[in-house]
């Protein structure tokens, strides 16, 4: 999969001094990792031997059978594929180390030592051990007869990922104020391996998690975090075989703790993803510029990435968490930002009155969810919301009686106002064929009927014109404030009226897709509605439920005979769901059109053809080109998540910008 790397950490089972024990657990799980095409596997701090071994660290013996099972790893390993770090004391000069130890196809590649040696509580660290930051930089020593670079300043490179750089740290140096990580990131490393042994406590796993996905998140990187397991000796203290691999600040996978099997945790790592979180984010360049320090980088092989994601799940809904407590917390979120931002709004504009249009679907309901509560935060009476129901020539029955009953159950005050004889007059200025001799709007609707042809742009532009004409003059009237209620996924297709329900004076949906906005309604009816005293609660909810299933449609052209709508959005422009994640992944993360395709595939899992992807891909991409003018212009509205189209403070873009390139790359893509 184009742009993703697989990488593991791995928890042998092990013995104190159990040296044959301990390599062969090690091998078993390196061969696993090969197995599973990873490009790189982790093992614990001081795994050879143990990391409770204490005093016999200083074992003449101990090191030299430490060297002798990494000897014996390094040729049984020499036709594994990916890089192994282990752990083990080495002896420089007259002084002893902890080190990771980077190995493949034969070779030690580098000596990374400890940096920080903790000697509180239970560590002693400092007893057998020196720092590694007095190994000066650019030192090699000879081990095992290859002559090896040794010292903190190493970063292992894949040749042939170059996006691939890795760099070490073993345990305690994750836990200090200032970790060695923190300066590899600046200096190219998008993957931090940390060789841990960390003893177990009460709580300590949740600490260990928020440090490496802090320090994933800060370092816009991949962190793998490893600690020793239950083989470690008892006397005094517990190990808990804690694995995990973080990145960007999400935890991607986990060990089972407390296990006294071998595990290993793998997880493909999104390498196109941290490039581009780190070019779009300028902080992340200035700080690495200020405190960019010199590295060596040592080849190895990376291997080509995994052909398909495994160990990865591609969320086919990524404006949506997949765990529903967090899904509530985004909803009651979102809900808030756009409630506060609409009070402060009217407070700025100084006015108590609302101007809404109900077509009785789901983003005028969204919208009336938040005027209603806006109004409540102001102690105003929601009879300050002014609901304009404006029938057109496609409105069904279901649709207006939705909005009237909305408008009704909220407690809002109601106006409706057809503009069908507006626009047959407009339509008759214009010379429109569907107007020709038409003095009457059944007289139109009958000609569209006969004629469906004349069904155009221009016939369903005119609607939309005539209803925020309506609602401007309206909101003059009243003093009031028209609240727009297009949301994000319209403004990234363009599937809105240029002065039309394009304009409004406050856009409150401006930043929700449609795929959240669903949401968000579901859980105002199941977690709000009931401590709302204005309106009648078990009918307002009721009112939600049947807006929730009603099909999404402008409702522009006549319904058919039997008073069904007749246009269906998502049959013209496709799935908002597909259009969401295009979305997403090009706005978030700069992804090209062979990526996004490549993730669709995997999100949706046969849901959709590949060739409906790409028919629908190709239309968002026409359509998100062409219709940038819209959103240049666009009307105020609150920020809500990461993904936003605002021109003032999110996604500038000229509007002439030619689409050509990105659709041929769309065509040509082949299984």
């Amino acid at each position: 999969m184009r742009g993703f790397t697989r990488l593991s950490a791995a928890v042998p089972a092990c013995g104190v001094t159990d040296f044959h024990r301990n390599r062969k657990h090690t091998l078993a799980l390196w061969q696993e990792a090969h197995r599973q095409g990873s490009a790189v596997v982790i093992f614990p701090e001081l795994g050879l031997c143990g990391y409770t071994a204490r005093d016999l660290l200083h074992d003449g013996h101990l090191q030299d059978a430490c060297l002798e099972s990494l000897g014996w790893l390094l040729d049984r390993g020499r036709e594994l594929q990916p890089m192994a770090v282990v752990g083990l004391p080495l002896r420089w000069g007259s002084q002893l180390f902890s080190v990771a130890a980077a190995m493949q196809g034969g070779r030690l590649l580098g000596l990374v030592p400890k940096s920080y040696l903790p000697t509180s509580r239970e560590f002693e660290e400092a007893r057998w051990f020196r720092p590694g930051r007095e190994i000066p930089a650019g030192s090699e020593t000879m081990v095992l007869d290859q002559r090896v670079p040794l010292g903190t300043d190493l970063l292992f490179q894949a040749s042939d990922t170059p996006d691939l750089v890795v760099g070490l740290e073993i345990c305690e140096d994750l836990w200090v104020p200032l970790p060695p990580s923190a300066f590899a990131v600046a200096a190219g490393a998008t993957v931090i391996g940390n060789l841990s042994a960390s003893n177990f406590t009460i709580g300590k796993a949740e600490l260990r998690r928020r440090l490496a996905r802090a320090s994933s998140d800060r370092g816009v990187c991949a962190y793998l975090y490893v600690a020793a397991g239950p083989g470690e000796s008892s006397t005094d203290l517990a190990f808990d075989a804690d694995a995990f691999i973080c990145e960007n600040g999400s935890l991607l996978a986990e060990s089972r703790r407390f296990s006294r099997e071998d595990q290993l945790v793998t997880a493909d790592v999104d390498l196109d993803l941290l490039t581009h979180e780190r070019q779009v984010t300028s902080s992340f360049g200035s700080c690495a510029g200020v405190h960019r320090a010199p590295y060596r980088r040592v080849p190895f092989a990376g291997g080509a990435g995994p052909r398909r994601l495994k160990f990865r799940q591609v969320p086919a809904h990524p404006f949506l968490p997949a765990d529903p407590a967090t899904l509530g917390t985004r909803c009651w979120e979102t809900f808030e930002i756009q409630t506060n931002a609409l009070v402060t709004r009217m407070t700025a504009a100084n006015t108590r009155n609302l101007v809404l249009g109900v077509s009785g679907g789901l983003d005028s309901t969204m919208a009336a969810l938040v005027s209603a509560t806006s109004l409540d935060m102001m102690d105003l009476p929601r009879e300050n919301l002014i609901c304009v129901t404006m029938p057109g020539l496609g409105t069904t029955s279901e649709t207006r009686n939705n909005a009237r009953a909305l408008a009704g159950t909220l407690g809002a005050t109601l106006r409706e106002r057809a503009i069908g004889e507006a626009s047959l007059v407009v339509l008759g200025q214009v010379g429109h064929p569907a107007a020709r001799e038409c003095e009457t709007v059944d007289a139109l609707l009958d000609r569209l009927r006969e004629h469906p042809e004349f069904g155009d742009t221009t016939l369903e532009n005119v609607q939309a014109r005539m209803r925020t004409l309506l609602l401007m003059t309206m909101a003059n009237k009243h003093r009031g404030l028209v609240v727009g209620t297009g949301d994000l996924s319209e403004k990234a297709l363009g599937w809105c009226t240029y002065a039309g329900d394009h304009i409004a004076m406050y856009d409150v949906n401006a930043g929700i897709p449609k795929t959240l906005i669903q949401f968000i309604i579901r859980w105002v009816a199941t977690e709000r509605v009931q401590r709302w005293t204005a309106g009648e609660p078990e009918r307002l909810r009721e009112t939600l439920y049947r807006i929730l299933d009603t099909p999404i449609s402008p409702e522009l052209l006549p319904a058919d005979a039997e008073g069904k709508i007749a246009q269906l959005t998502e049959e013209a422009i496709g799935p908002y769901e597909l259009h969401d994640f295009f979305l997403y992944h090009l706005v978030r993360h700069g992804a090209r059109p062979t990526r996004i395709i490549d993730l669709a595939r995997v999100a949706f899992d046969g849901r959709y053809a590949l060739e409906e992807i790409k028919r629908w891909l190709e239309l968002f991409y026409r359509r998100f080109f062409q219709h940038q003018f819209k959103r240049s212009c666009a009307t105020d509205g609150p920020k809500v998540g990461m993904v936003s189209l605002s021109p003032r403070g999110d996604w500038r873009m000229p509007s002439d910008a030619r689409v050509a390139s990105w659709i041929e790359r769309v065509r040509a893509y082949k299984e």
